[in-house]
Formats: structure tokens, sequence, C-alpha cells
């Protein structure tokens, strides 16, 4: 298996390769050469597997030959025994036609645990074999960093910076980073939004001079690895409910279309899924491009779902590759023209194959509370205000015949002010967490400014191993 760039000019890469790098030379997204199919015995099967047996069966033909089958095995086995329930990712049924898929009973609470913790042992694993060290970067909107520094907390070979926008998280998700105590984890405040973040990461990876002399790898979904891991879920969750003899539908909280994107893969290898709902808040550029192919920048507002206040898709660039034929040249030029001129040019062509199978839903901070205070009274559950957005959807646009799958991305606990507001109860921590408040922070606060934060990791990266 080899990966190309969506800008279609760095050299493609094995798996391996693509892991430590990230992001492409040209700027661009790593993704399938050549794209590999599951067979329909292949995906049936998945359901009679243990969850970590089902990821390493789905993401072995991605992964070959850089790592075996039975190597992603051992790793996700080590990765997802820390999970809190047996079934690890457990489809809960909402109502008569809905069902929940529960992905935050990680570490960290949270949906990006799932190919995050799997994320820290590729690492670790590739690394140790060349012998080499990794200074990893990334931004985050709230539950990548927290994840993140779980994963890779302590590892060999490894420094970990995550970017912050300063009071853009929730309390909890600004502690779970910065009450880790470990020599190798780096937290920054940044004074700017998630979307700026963003931007510098990018920024840090086109410094060719810093990028080699620090050994730069990614860790948000800029990674293709992530968007492996994450597809496994997809497949795992359809087979549950009868794939490939029935097809089902998703509802995805997203902001930056990695997560709902990670499903279309999954799709693409051949698991039956009728089609996606991409959820939002009120920063709706999604929303927007799925209804009227409107992709154009807005300011970033903050909303009670705080990990999706996002303006700037990064993964929408890997779809949008797939709708331009595969057209590395297009691509370049329409990003160009995206960041000079503030709206992403998309032919008509384009938006009616991208509608074939997405629908985007907005949802306002009303609408996201009086979702969580009807499911409950309904049922007796709280739900966190990302998922909100997607049960919102679900009621809303709802396909006829097929299940509908909703993703819960977070636990309540993670947003306890957001919660008690819609239904008057305040969710605990966990056990594991229930300390939180009574931890040290550790975190430096920076301005948005690119070379302020390469000299913040210049000075740091490797600090733990020359102390």
């Amino acid at each position: 298996m080899r990966y190309i760039s969506t800008r279609g000019t760095a050299p493609a890469l094995d798996f391996a390769d693509a892991l430590l790098a990230g992001l492409a030379d040209d700027g661009g997204l790593y993704v399938p050469e050549i794209w590999p199919t599951l067979a329909p015995a292949d995906i049936a099967a998945l359901d009679g597997l243990p969850f970590a047996d089902a990821v390493a069966r789905v993401m072995a033909p991605l992964a070959a030959p850089s790592i075996g089958e039975a190597a992603l095995r051992d790793m996700a086995r080590a990765a997802y025994a820390r999970f809190a329930h047996p079934a690890t990712a457990p489809l809960v049924q909402l109502d008569r036609h809905t069902w929940l898929l529960e992905l935050f009973h990680g570490p960290t609470l949270a949906f990006k645990d799932f190919a995050l913790q799997l994320l820290g042992h590729l690492f670790e694993h590739v690394l140790s074999r060349r012998r080499q060290r990794a200074t990893i970067v990334g931004a985050t909107s709230g539950d990548t960093g927290s994840a993140a520094i779980e994963a890779m907390a302590g590892r060999a070979g490894i420094d970990i910076f995550i970017l912050h926008p300063q009071g853009r998280v929730s309390e909890v998700q600004r502690r779970q980073m910065t009450t880790v105590d470990a020599a190798n984890v780096h937290n920054i405040a940044v004074e700017c939004t998630f979307d700026d973040c963003q931007d510098i990461v990018k920024a840090l990876f086109a410094d060719r001079v810093l990028r080699d002399e620090v050994r730069l790898a990614a860790i948000n979904s800029i990674n293709w690895a992530r968007i492996a891991a994450q597809a496994a879920y997809y497949a795992i969750a359809a087979a549950s409910l009868g794939a490939p003899a029935r097809a089902v539908s998703f509802f995805v909280p997203t902001g930056n279309f990695g997560n709902v994107y990670a499903g279309w893969a999954a799709r693409r290898m051949g698991v039956q899924i009728d089609r996606f709902v991409a959820a939002s808040n009120r920063n709706d550029i999604l929303f927007r491009f799925f209804a009227n192919g409107d992709m154009s920048l807005a300011p970033v507002v903050p909303s009670l779902s705080p990990s999706m206040d996002i303006q700037v898709s990064s993964n929408f660039e890997r779809l949008l590759f797939e709708l331009a034929g595969r057209d590395g040249a297009a691509v370049a030029a329409a990003m160009a023209a995206f960041r000079s001129d503030g709206t992403l040019p998309v032919t008509p062509a384009q938006l009616a194959e991208a509608r074939t199978l997405f629908a985007g839903h907005r949802s306002d901070d009303e609408d996201t509370l009086a979702t969580m205070a009807r499911v409950h009274a309904a049922t007796g559950m709280l739900v966190d205000p990302h998922t909100a957005t997607a049960i919102s959807a679900a009621a809303a646009l709802a396909p006829s015949g097929s299940p509908r799958i909703v993703l819960a991305t977070a636990h309540p606990a993670k947003f306890p002010d957001a919660v008690e507001r819609a239904t008057g109860v305040r969710p605990a921590l966990p056990p594991h967490l229930a300390d939180l408040f009574d931890r040290p922070e550790r975190c430096a606060t920076l301005p948005g400014d690119v070379g302020a934060i390469a000299a913040h990791i210049r000075s740091r990266a490797g600090r733990a191993v020359a102390a």
C-alpha cells in the first residue's frame, strides 16, 4: 500500500512513512494510491470478532506491508485494554430506529481515544524499529489534545507539543491536558482561535529546517493513520447491525470533517453505508456547503459544543481530491483560492456528487440544549452537547429504511455545565478523573505567532532525554 498527496507533487510513501510524515511535503494530505476492498464475507465476520481484532482486520490492508495484521492486533489489544466498557464501543438503542455508538469509554472520555491510543503504539513501534526520535505537534479544539497526550505521555523517543486556543476549551478538556505530569508533554495555550492554531501547525510543518531539525510528526487528523483507525469503528458498527445484508446511515458531530471522512473511507472500502449527515453547531461551514455549495470562511463563534468551533475543515481536502477525479493540481489550485479568497471553488458536478452521500445539519445552542433535555426526559440518558447536534440531525433528516447510527463522541462529564443547564443533572467524572480539579497544571501561554512557537519547540524538544 502506497500513499499519495492530495496536491499531487509529494513523493508516494508507505504506511509507516505516512504515519511519521503526517502532512505531505507539498502541503497536501495523504490518501491511498489505490483503495483496498473488504469482501462482503470479511465485513460480516467483523461482528464475531473481539473489538481490537476487528480493528486490526480493517486496518491490515491499509497498513500492509509496513505493519502486518498480527502486529496491528497486538497493538490494538494493548490500546483498547484501557477502555472502560467491555464492548469498547457499545451500540445503545435510543429509539426504534436509532442507535448511539458510544465512543467515549476511553481514558480521556472522547472518540479521539480510538485512534490516538493506537497511534501511541504505532509511533513507538515504528520509531523503535528505526532507532529514531520524533517531535509530535498538534492543535486541538478540545479532545484531540487530551487524547494525544494520554497516548504519548512517557513514551520513549517522543516529545509532544499540543496547541489549544486559550479560553476556548472546556475546563475539563484543558485540565486533562495540562495536569499530565510527564517530561515529554508540552502544553501551549495560544492567544487565538482553533483555526489559527491549525494554521500555525501547518506553517511549522512547512518549515523544512525545523521539520528536519526536530523530526516533526503530526497527530491531528491530517495524519492518515488517524483516519484508518477511525474507519474501523464504522465498519464494526455497520456489521453489528447487519452489514453487508443491510446498509446503515451515520449521523456525525464534526467540525474538521475527519471523523465523518473516516466513515466515507470505510464505505469506499466496501462497507454498506447509505448516507452520512455532518452535524454542525453555529459554526456551520459544512452545513452551508452541503446545503447550497457555499464553503466560505466566517468568524469562529464560541458555542456549547466547543470541539466543533471550527470554520476551516481541513479533512475536506481528502474528499475534494476524490470529487476532483484525484487531480492533485486541481486540488492545489482550489486550496490556494480558498486561502486567498476565503471561498472554496467547487463545480456544480462536484457538489451534486457530494450530495449523493452527504447532507448537513445545523444546531444552535438553543436546539442543542433542547435536544439534551428531550433525550434525558425520554430515556434518562445524559448526552454531551456535541452528540446532541447529531441526535437533532437524526430526528430532522432521517432517511427511510436504514438504521440510524449517531456517533456519541464525548462523555457528558466533559461538559458538565452544558449538561446541567439542559437537564438539571450534573454528570460526575469517572473515578480515574475524580481528582482532576485538584491536580496542578503545567502550560505555557504564547501569542499566535509561528516564530514564537517554533522557538518554544526548539528550546524543549529532546530536553527530557538530555535531562
